[in-house]
């Protein structure tokens, strides 16, 4: 049953009532019972910040070292059930990797070359997903130093979300998914002499598997199980003039305690009622994580490609002032950022890596008037 108490919008992000700020306080990341609470000020008006609870920014566009091997990848953000790393390579493997512990899922930001595995070779580059299912040996010849995030699935499995009223041919078409092909080129690689090492990782531990030939020496398969390729421009966002749909609405990927969501550049709400720009909200069930990949981030300030927010969960957040006012000005027509996020239940650690490339005033640019942090 839904309850009201004093002045407050007949229907959420619609017809705010005037000089208010909506502000979602929601359960299970907007799948579950939701408050909307109108205030007199911005929810994310604070004037000062201390502890260890904050929104956090990381630039990896700041890492230079590239390394030959996945595994060798900086650790970002970790959990339990979720690895989040950076990987630079730019030389082509000469061994094979398998994970043991979980899916994986690559987001080619910026680079292009080719992916040889146990189901053939595929092609990458840049706004490609590649969803590596666990057990998979694969190895990368980069064309053109690439960068790559790698979000694994720990002892889990990616798939696909339910799409409900929509068909299951919305956001996009399982049609556009491409798999590995048994092509030249990976039928040329099979014939390299020589013995190939195959590092297997397993609990966060490395294994070394020496073979006298190459093990990718498929000559046929059949199932449904396969690596699979998504690129962000085949994703057509679902879309509503007068209404803004929350996240969730924009999930790729699904893992049993996290999601994967793909922003991707849509119009802007139409309707004069409608919010226009992400709503206020504390989503307190989910750590909040978002690379920025492509773009102008209109929601956010002081960010670029290549940049990492982290919003955990337990206060909340929201657009930048300069976005609000924007926004509620309807100057804008469309987006034109792409951006992935990840939802996690279970609170992540940042690690070292992550802190090394720390953006510290990231949480003073909500109101940069009241206070001030050098940026580093």
């Amino acid at each position: 049953m839904t309850h009201s108490e004093g002045l407050a919008a007949r229907q959420a992000h619609v017809a705010l009532p005037e000089g208010t700020y909506e502000r979602e306080m929601g359960k299970e990341g907007f799948f579950g019972p939701a408050a909307h609470l109108y205030h007199a000020n911005p929810p994310t008006g604070w004037i000062d910040w201390e502890g260890p609870l904050k929104p956090r920014a990381f630039d990896t566009s700041k890492f230079a070292d590239g390394v030959d091997c996945p595994w060798k990848a900086k650790p970002l953000l970790t959990n339990a059930h979720c690895k989040y790393r950076h990987l630079l390579m730019s030389q082509p493997m000469d061994h094979l990797v398998r994970n043991g512990d979980g899916d994986e899922l690559i987001f080619v930001h910026d680079g292009e070359g080719s992916l040889f595995c146990d189901f053939g070779h595929i092609t990458y580059s840049e706004g490609d997903y590649i969803l590596l299912p666990r057990g998979t040996m694969w190895r990368l010849e980069p064309a053109t130093p690439s960068k790559l995030l790698l979000i694994e699935a720990t002892n889990d499995s990616y798939r696909l979300p339910e799409k409900g009223l929509v068909g299951p041919h919305a956001i996009f078409d399982p049609g556009v998914l491409q798999i590995p092909k048994l092509d030249d080129a990976y039928k040329a690689q099979q014939k390299k002499p020589g013995q190939w090492k195959v590092v297997i990782k397993r609990r966060e531990q490395l294994s070394t598997v020496t073979y006298p030939h190459n093990p990718l020496d498929v000559v046929g398969w059949k199932g449904d199980l396969t690596v699979v390729k998504l690129n962000w421009r085949d994703i057509r966002p679902l879309m509503s003039h007068r209404y803004h749909l929350p996240p969730s609405a924009h999930t790729t990927f699904l893992a049993s305690r996290f999601v994967v969501c793909t922003f991707v550049p849509r119009p802007i709400e139409s309707d004069p009622e409608a919010l226009k720009v992400p709503f206020f909200h504390n989503n307190d069930d989910y750590d909040e994580v978002i690379f920025y990949h492509k773009g102008s981030f209109f929601s956010r300030d002081n960010i670029h490609p290549g940049m990492i927010s982290l919003h955990p969960c337990g206060f909340p957040h929201g657009p930048h002032p300069k976005a609000f006012a924007a926004g509620a000005k309807a100057a804008k027509k469309e987006t034109d950022e792409v951006a992935v996020m990840i939802d996690t239940r279970d609170a992540l650690d940042v690690a070292s890596a992550a802190e090394s490339v720390e953006f510290k005033g990231y949480v003073a640019t909500w109101n940069p008037e009241g206070f001030r942090q050098a940026a580093e």
